[in-house]
């Protein structure tokens, strides 16, 4: 039986798996392979939090291999080095892959294939992480979309009906010759246990992201709309890490949403559907604009004024100490879990790039770190669009104001007294601006800023006067 190479990259599944799939239909024997590859992704190598949750996620593909008969090949080095290196070894006749998006996978990608059907290889990719390519929705002028909505209908009109592939029962073996350097060789995971609490409530693996879109079809689904920006509950789908690292695709989380919907479920089911596809506009702006990873995509912006970082405000925020709760609870919450509530998060951003002043890629680079569901694409739109530099974004002289937006989300301060418990015998309603409540601040919780390192007044003044002076 010929033999193929099917390189699993950010596609650690096995059901809906397209490469895996085109390479049994074609006929032939598959040999998982798992390239560790860091340095090829530029300056955006995956961070920390992402390396513990693919340590993890690879295991479980590893163990779900196993258990049909094959097993991963894991190597490190140069992409194209080991692939020829493995096609010697194993005598494979074809290479399948699902595709990467990011501005240094792509071209690398494109190379290996050039090089290897110039060699008479048969190289095929496949697309296991979108619903529509970024290159086959455009505008009616022929050009990529910069406004969400536009793009959202369009993308909703053309919607390609997927069938859903369930994972192999069986596969063939792979030959003990072929050498395999092991997960554990990777070193993805943290050697002092920093990522304990993240395994809590995360399962990395194909049953982990099957198993929370169950459990969000059975609980967050129903009032999704009114829940998901309330940062006390769980009142999201906790899928982004799963979609991230390919363990599940997103039309098979729309082909389960639409098996339960119901009239009382529409707008819940539709408004999550809008969710997945302002992921999909992250890509379509990823891949047609890749310059945006480091480089506002709103040129007005090339020149202004961002505030130095100052080294001990930017830990401020990041440790979540900057004096304003709703901002530090959102940071605890990052730091321990590896997540945060996405009303936090622009709640934070917000507070980085418009009270602080400091520029977006602080934070992101940040965020790229911590984050267990750290995605370039939708790094770098999120970024953009709190910061207001980016497509479709929220426009600079909106600044969130963290404490009424407290208020509103999360009114009764169980998010904020969660994470931050050293404000839990201060009355509820001091509990969103402590420090104007100085006497009980000082006298109940004396480890507590007295005041945010930046005001509110303050530091929304400075945002509009360096966003007038780029008018």
């Amino acid at each position: 039986m010929a033999t193929a190479l099917v390189w699993f990259r950010r596609d650690l599944r096995l059901a809906d798996n397209p490469a895996l799939h085109a390479a049994l239909e074609a006929g032939f024997d598959p040999v998982p392979v798992y390239i560790h590859a860091p340095h090829e992704e530029g300056g955006w190598a995956p961070g920390a939090a992402s390396n513990a949750w693919r340590h993890r996620s690879l295991k479980a593909l590893s163990q779900d291999l196993h258990a049909r008969g094959s097993r991963l090949v894991v190597r490190q080095g140069d992409s194209s080095a080991v692939l020829q290196d493995l096609i010697a070894q194993s005598g494979a006749q074809a290479l399948f892959w699902n595709r990467k998006y990011e501005p240094t996978t792509q071209p690398r990608d494109a190379t290996i294939k050039k090089a290897l059907k110039e060699q008479g290889f048969e190289v095929r990719s496949c697309n296991a992480a979108l619903l529509a390519e970024p290159w086959d929705v455009e505008t009616k002028s022929g050009g990529p979309y910069k406004v969400f909505t536009p793009y959202y209908r369009s993308v909703m009109a053309s919607l390609p009906q997927r069938s859903l592939l369930e994972a192999p029962r069986a596969l063939p073996g792979v030959s003990s010759r072929l050498r395999s350097d092991g997960v554990d060789a990777l070193g993805l995971a943290p050697r002092l246990g920093w990522d304990t609490g993240f395994w809590d409530i995360w399962q990395p693996g194909e049953a982990g992201a099957h198993e929370a879109l169950e459990v969000f079809i059975d609980g967050a689904l129903q009032g999704y709309l009114e829940q998901r920006d309330l940062p006390d509950r769980t009142g999201t789908s906790r899928l982004s890490p799963h979609l991230h690292f390919g363990e599940i695709a997103p039309w098979r989380v729309i082909a389960k949403l639409e098996q339960v919907r119901t009239a009382r479920l529409d707008k819940d089911i539709d408004g999550f559907i809008r969710q997945l596809v302002w992921r999909e506009f992250a890509y379509h702006l990823l891949h047609h604009f890749p310059q945006t990873v480091e480089d506002n995509l709103n040129p007005r912006f090339a020149h202004f004024d961002w505030a130095k970082a100052e080294p001990a405000m930017l830990k401020a925020w990041q440790r979540g100490m900057t004096g304003v709760p709703i901002v530090d609870a959102g940071m605890r919450e990052l730091w321990h879990t590896g997540v945060m509530h996405n009303r936090v998060r622009m709640i934070v951003a917000s507070y980085l790039t418009k009270h602080l002043r400091m520029h977006w890629l602080e934070g992101a680079r940040w965020f790229w770190d911590t984050l267990v569901d750290a995605d370039l694409a939708n790094n770098t739109l999120g970024w953009q669009w709190v910061a207001g530099t980016g497509a479709d974004a929220a426009p600079y002289f909106r600044v969130f104001n963290p404490v009424t937006q407290a208020q509103k989300f999360d009114p009764q301060a169980r998010y904020i007294t969660r994470w931050v418990p050293e404000l839990e015998t201060l009355p509820v309603k001091a509990r969103f601006a402590p420090w104007e409540s100085a006497d009980l601040l000082a006298r109940l919780a004396p480890t507590y800023p007295r005041q945010p390192i930046v005001g509110l007044a303050a530091g929304r003044e400075g945002a509009l006067a360096a966003y007038a002076a780029t008018r």
